[in-house]
């Protein structure tokens, strides 16, 4: 799968109601049967009336499927002891995201990774100007949301982030979430000195927590391994679900797919965690970020 560039332009089947992962789960069988059968996605496509690119959104699980048209593939690739199963996905891809309602304020391009985030086993984050969302306190969110946002707009926005960080509690398994920072975001004064003491403070007790780790690195070095922006990880708890590679850029978002490009991003990743300070010195480093505060 070639990189996607998107721009404002339990084992269990379920995703917490969002229809991202009974999609991929969904498109991946598919794919899995169709070239069981030796057939191509044009003549796949003749079963249901549809074209090649059609067959290709359904494998990538980038769009509903209408059960009667995953019935006809299904009887096409000899696997009605599937069905009941398959279809019972195929149902769950057209349901809400859960940030529908709030869609008129979340740019499409973002859309794929909320959806990821909070379906998501793990999450591997670096960020070299800005704590990243999963980390921020209502101050540090409502004073950068405000930079760029009309104020009627920035309590909502301000409330949808902090909604987003309910699944590093969520039960009974929370994400488990990884992060190397930059110093140099700590230091960019959002908000103010108050608000800079209480979003660290709040990275300390975070620390605390067995499900979050975070690492401190020297102003740049991780900007030279990491390219030219934020770098996100995401790895789903469903067997044989590719891991997501999400690289936030301005108004815009590129989704990395080829298993080469996903290998590098890791690579990238691990060598970012092994030029940060280790987790264990990150409460000594806030603290004396906080003296001089």
């Amino acid at each position: 799968m070639a990189s996607v560039t998107i721009t404002g332009s339990r084992q269990s089947t379920r995703a917490h109601g969002d229809p991202l992962v009974p999609r991929m789960l969904l498109g991946r069988r598919l794919r899995e049967l169709r070239e069981r059968r030796g057939l191509s996605r044009r003549e796949a496509a003749r079963t249901i009336g549809g074209s090649a690119s059609k067959i290709t959104r359904l494998e990538l699980g980038r769009s509903a499927s209408r059960p009667r048209d995953i019935a006809a593939l299904l009887t096409r690739y000899g696997a009605d002891d599937e069905r009941t199963t398959l279809l019972a996905l195929a149902e769950q891809t057209a349901t809400r995201a859960w940030w529908h309602d709030d869609g008129d304020i979340v740019p499409a391009w973002v859309r794929p990774y909320l959806s990821a985030e909070q379906a998501a086993k793990l999450v591997r984050t670096f960020e070299a100007q800005f704590v990243p969302g999963l980390l921020q306190t209502e101050a540090y969110a409502r004073a950068l949301i405000r930079r760029v946002n009309p104020e009627p707009q920035v309590e909502r926005r301000v409330e949808f982030r902090m909604r987003r960080q309910r699944v590093l509690r969520r039960r009974p398994r929370p994400l488990n979430l990884w992060v190397v920072l930059d110093e140099q975001a700590l230091w960019r004064p959002i908000g103010g000195a108050e608000t800079m003491r209480g979003q660290i403070r709040h990275i300390i007790e975070l620390c605390g927590r067995p499900n979050v780790t975070v690492q401190i690195a020297p102003f740049g070095i991780c900007g030279r391994a990491a390219g030219d922006g934020p770098l996100t990880l995401i790895r789903f708890p469903q067997q044989g679900l590719p891991d997501m590679v999400y690289l936030e850029r301005a108004n815009g978002a590129v989704y990395p797919g080829r298993r080469a490009e996903i290998e590098w991003h890791w690579h990238v990743f691990n060598t970012l965690v092994t030029e940060a300070a280790p987790p264990e010195r990150t409460p000594r480093i806030l603290a004396g970020m906080l003296t001089t505060y």
